[in-house]
């Protein structure tokens, strides 16, 4: 098994390089029977520095993965020239890292998994997902969050949510199944004009072979995920695990747990059986649109 991504695959982003680095740290540390405290202490750190490392969740210093790679007993000069590589590349900002004035330090590392990953699958009750809206809803939507904001950081912010959507264009996109509530579409986000945009565009993009979806309808009463919107992520490397994102108002919670993992796997999968099917879609979004926002 290659210890590097191929260049310009998929996975390439800082992200999801840091998850397979610190995957194979995590591998070599396990079967050298090195204990986490141990590795903590040959980097001059701590246990649960280790552990953030091997989940992918900080930096990487080139001298600790040396020092590592020493006490894993990895000595041969092409895996450990591989591995430092894969470290130093790690490091590399994304393209997300020249909005960081606007952009939180949580959801920064959203990004980086959203882009990474080969399947989206999310839930959503409030809003329409962000990697389906349109400019002007973006833009209402942002105005709910930061009215205060002046508009050149109105227009950063947007800015940020249209080019995370570039990657649903790109020539390998992810595959986004998303499941909306109805309430989300006939909240009227932006206004009249702004909606019928919006439900114009999420018809268009059922059109999508890489886009799948869902309404539930408020006839469809109670349901599977009714706790709340979260978003599932699955990667193309099968030595990354899937991820769980829940979004909060000031941060966000990742699970990678495989009991959470399944719990929340276990909801999608049900909701989606229970809803509308995908091949109904664009005529529900029809029929919203002639009743809430006709010409």
């Amino acid at each position: 098994m290659s210890m590097v991504p191929a260049e310009g695959g998929p996975t390439t982003g800082p992200t999801v390089l840091r998850m397979l680095l610190g995957a194979q740290l995590r591998r070599l540390r396990e079967s050298s029977g090195v204990t986490r405290e141990g590795a903590g202490w040959e980097i001059r750190s701590s246990e649960s520095k280790i552990s953030r490392m091997e989940l992918g969740r900080v930096g990487f210093k080139e001298r600790d993965v040396s020092d590592l790679l020493t006490l894993y007993g990895v000595t041969e000069e092409h895996e450990r020239d591989a591995l430092l590589k894969l470290a130093r590349d790690a490091n590399s900002p994304g393209w997300w890292h020249r909005y960081g004035d606007v952009l939180p330090t949580w959801f920064q590392s959203y990004l980086g998994l959203e882009a990474a990953a080969a399947l989206i699958r999310s839930y959503e009750v409030q809003f329409v997902p962000g990697l389906l809206q349109t400019r002007e809803y973006a833009r209402a939507v942002v105005l709910l969050g930061h009215g205060a904001a002046g508009p050149g950081e109105i227009d950063r912010r947007v800015a940020l949510r249209m080019q995370r959507q570039q990657l649903l264009r790109r020539d390998s996109p992810p595959q986004l199944w998303a499941v909306v509530d109805e309430a989300a579409l006939r909240r009227p986000i932006g206004g009249p004009m702004v909606m019928r945009g919006q439900l114009t565009a999420l018809i268009e993009a059922t059109k999508s072979p890489h886009i799948r979806l869902q309404v539930i309808p408020f006839a469809a009463g109670g349901h599977a995920a009714a706790g709340g919107a979260f978003t599932i992520l699955r990667f193309g490397d099968q030595e990354l695990p899937d991820i769980v994102y829940i979004e909060q108002l000031t941060s966000a919670i990742y699970l990678d747990k495989r009991d959470d993992l399944d719990y929340y796997a276990v909801a999608m999968e049900r909701l989606c059986v229970e809803v509308e099917p995908p091949e109904r879609t664009a005529e529900i979004l029809g029929r919203l649109l002639d009743d809430l926002y006709p010409a």
